[in-house]
């Protein structure tokens, strides 16, 4: 059985009905994805998120485990540049895997003569981490704590003390270009200045095997997995909320639906929120570990506050800055605007934003000569004091009056569709620990063996996936815990 069906619930799902499990996956909601929840409105469709896929390979194995071609069903797509960085000059920078664009780049961007340099030194250890810290390591389950000893030495060379921040300063001096190297944490929730450099291996990842779309947005991929989890024999059950995780002694037996209805299983598979799942859906009796003062304890990324649209226009640089798919648009305050985000939790004035434009890839998104969008902005969790009943409407009217003077002109008059979520989504409909967006903070002390583990300590058949548990957040983190969970069923690991 497995709870929940975003991508860690899907592809554990996947994997364990391709050995020949009987599956069954229930999801709360009344459509799968999870996080990837597609929204549609008024011909316009909107990708709940995410919007980013590295390491396709995570995705297309998933077919080819079951004998399939997954060009059948899904299309995969490079996006070029792989961001588009804007700072408060209107100056932009290009981020691409193309090795020669991108010191093309430093070398117009920079002022520091010795940063072209110290870029390609940044490539290198970057790869370096890339070996240890995704192809060695995301695979282990770090169910005991040898296994964490054992890799202490790794991290000492590769300085994972350091931050991401620390780390990129170390080899390039210019200020912006320092932002354009370590703002990926904030793409897995966590803050460059906390969150430990061995996340600088997503430039390597990036750089290496590149960044994809999927046509039909990232929808199509749920779709595509949705299809083959039936074909194998799977059951997807909506509009089926789990209210407790059954146990018998130290196992899990099943679930009870919110309705009263239980469900038995012989293993249980968690890909809800793994905080909020520790804290909702077991009885407290049993979680020796993750107690609640345990779980208030923790610390736990930002939360998003995202705001989906459509235009009856196009937006193709006519009139305003030229965009590109994915468009980082850099506020005035850097570190300080992230430290009222994750330390003081303070819902500043100003913002960065991420400003997601699908259709220049694939227009079907919207209709005939519309535009569709999202722009999302990090905001503190619900740990703050940040009434949102309050709060929501004019941070909305910030963001939308910023983007109609700075990047889409006469944006509110040709507005006709609109949807937006704050934390208060993330708490209560995606059952979110303090509203968090990406569950667990990536910080070093909650990392590998220190992050809630694949197997639950308190029950040995109880498995979690997810963005919350090891590897942790992001595409290829919440794919590669599924994997995991099915190694450590099947008794390949552990």
């Amino acid at each position: 059985m497995v709870i929940g069906s975003g991508f860690g619930g899907l592809a554990a799902a996947v994997r364990l009905a391709a050995r020949g499990h009987q599956v069954t996956l229930l999801e709360k909601r009344d459509q799968p994805g999870g996080r990837a929840y597609v929204y549609r409105q008024d011909g316009f469709t909107f990708d709940g998120g995410p919007t980013v896929i590295t390491a396709p390979w995570l995705i297309t194995e998933l077919f080819e485990l079951a004998g399939r071609r997954p060009e059948e069903y899904v299309t995969l797509v490079p996006v070029d540049p792989f961001y588009r960085i804007f700072f408060p000059d209107g100056d932009h920078f290009d981020y691409s895997g193309d090795p020669d664009r991108m010191l093309a780049e430093i070398r117009r961007f920079s002022s520091h003569p010795g940063d072209v340099e110290g870029y390609q030194e940044f490539v290198r250890r970057t790869e370096r981490i890339f070996a240890k810290g995704f192809t060695d390591l995301a695979a282990v389950p770090f169910l005991n704590l040898s296994d964490m000893l054992k890799i202490v030495p790794d991290l000492v060379r590769l300085e994972s003390h350091r931050t991401v921040y620390g780390f990129v300063s170390r080899f390039v001096k210019d200020d912006r270009l320092r932002q354009v190297l370590s703002f990926h944490p904030l793409l897995v929730g966590g803050n460059p200045f906390q969150t430990t450099s061995i996340y600088t291996l997503i430039h390597h990842l990036e750089r290496e095997w590149g960044v994809w779309f999927a046509m039909g947005g990232t929808g199509a991929v749920v779709d595509a997995l949705v299809r083959l989890f039936g074909e194998l024999g799977g059951t997807l059950r909506l509009n089926a909320e789990v209210g407790e995780i059954l146990t018998e002694g130290r196992r899990a037996t099943g679930v009870r639906l919110a309705d009263g209805e239980e469900i038995r299983a012989d293993a249980v598979v968690c890909n809800a929120e793994v905080a909020g799942a520790y804290e909702k859906l077991l009885p407290a009796a049993i979680r020796r570990k993750y107690t609640d003062r345990r779980l208030a304890r923790m610390r736990y990324s930002m939360s998003l506050v995202v705001i989906y649209f459509g235009t009856d226009r196009r937006y193709r640089g006519g009139d305003g800055p030229p965009l590109a798919h994915h468009d980082i648009i850099l506020g005035p305050r850097y570190g300080d605007l992230l430290g009222d985000i994750f330390s003081q939790k303070t819902l500043a004035e100003d913002f960065s934003l991420y400003l997601h434009m699908p259709t220049l890839t694939d227009p079907s998104l919207a209709p005939d000569g519309c535009e569709a969008f999202y722009v999302l902005a990090p905001v503190p969790h619900l740990g703050g004091k940040t009434d949102w009943a309050q709060a929501a409407k004019p941070y909305r009217d910030r963001i939308m009056g910023f983007l109609e003077e700075r990047y889409l002109p006469g944006l509110s008059k040709h507005l006709v569709a609109e949807h937006m979520i704050d934390p208060r989504h993330f708490r209560d409909t995606l059952n979110s620990y303090l509203g968090s967006a990406f569950s667990v903070e990536p910080i070093l002390t909650q990392s590998a063996w220190f992050r809630p583990h694949n197997r639950s300590e308190e029950l040995p058949n109880l498995y979690f996936v997810g963005a919350g548990t090891h590897p942790g957040a992001g595409l290829p983190g919440v794919l590669s815990s599924a994997k995991i969970a099915d190694d450590l069923i099947a008794g390949v690991r552990g």
